[in-house]
Formats: structure tokens, sequence, C-alpha cells
């Protein structure tokens, strides 16, 4: 291999390695100006979107020991990748690619498994991280929660009892 295309695939390895995943895109008839707004929004969640060619793409994933997606990489293909949440960067790609009707995901890759489009799109489906996180901390609280209501019930009970005996008349204030 000629020094050159080393220096990329050596480059493409650095930066697959550096990303927990990897979104391989067609980005067929995409103009350069969408092309432009797409990076940004992708910038705004963490990620980075680069053309690559195929070739290159499977010789670093390859070296790399990622999943075989040979059968993904045919035509024009983007790769994106971030350092942050795969949904929110699926999420971006899903709106996107309702909008201007171009960029359709081929495969996806997140540690080392291999992604259908269709569990992408799943992905772009879930709510963002942090409402993720608040509702696993919800669930956790739960059970503590109802632990304390459970013991506090028979000293309410009681006053209930004595709350309603006074109201009758029955007892002293």
């Amino acid at each position: 291999m000629r020094p050159e295309k080393s220096n990329i695939v050596k480059d493409l390895k650095d930066q697959l390695d550096a990303s927990p995943f990897l979104l391989v895109a067609d980005y067929t008839g995409l103009k350069v100006d969408q092309f432009a707004v797409l990076r940004t929004r992708l910038d705004a969640v963490g990620a980075e979107c680069h053309v690559v060619k195929n070739t290159m793409l499977r010789i670093a994933a390859t070296e790399l020991g990622l999943p075989d997606m040979s059968a993904s990489l045919a035509g024009q293909t983007a790769i994106v990748t971030g350092e942050q949440d795969i949904c929110a960067t699926a999420k971006v790609i899903k709106v996107f690619a309702a909008e201007f009707k171009k960029l359709s995901v081929k495969v996806g890759i997140l540690d080392n498994t291999l992604l259908t489009a269709e569990q992408v799109q799943a992905m772009a489906d879930l709510p963002p991280l942090p409402v993720l996180q608040s509702q696993l901390l919800g669930l956790l609280n739960m059970p503590a929660s109802q632990l304390v209501r459970t013991l506090n019930e028979p000293g309410a009970s009681l006053a209930r009892v004595l709350k309603a005996k006074v109201d009758a008349g029955g007892g002293a204030a």
C-alpha cells in the first residue's frame, strides 16, 4: 500500500478507535450546502461526519477487529462518529433524512456489535439521555419511597382514628 493510503487508513483507524460508535450512511445526491448543514447539526451533539472510500474503511475496520460490514459498503459512503450519545446522533440523522430525503443509514456499530438500519432508527426514537437517566433514577427511588410510606402507615392510621374520635366528641381535645 502506498504511504499516502497508509496514512489515510491510520487516521481513519484513530478516528474509529476514539469513538464508541460508528454509523455508515449513503449520501448519494446530497449537495455540499446540505452536507454542511448536516455537519453543523452533528457538531451540536458531539459527532462528526466524514466521506471515506469504501476500501479504506474496510481495511481500517478489519485492522481494528470491527464486525464485517463489507456487504453494506457500496456506493457513496460517509461515516458518522462521536464521543457522546449515539441516540442523539441517530436522532439528528433521522430528522435530517426526513427533511432532505437524501441520506440513509446503511449500518452501524456500537460496542463492537453490528446494528442494522432499523436498529439505528429505533435508537433515534429513544428519549434523550438525561430523560432516560431521570426515569431510571425514578425507578430506583420507587422502592425506597414505598418502604417509607409502608412504615409510616400504622402511625398515620392511629392518628386518623384518634382524630375521628375527637371529631365525634368522644375524646378529650
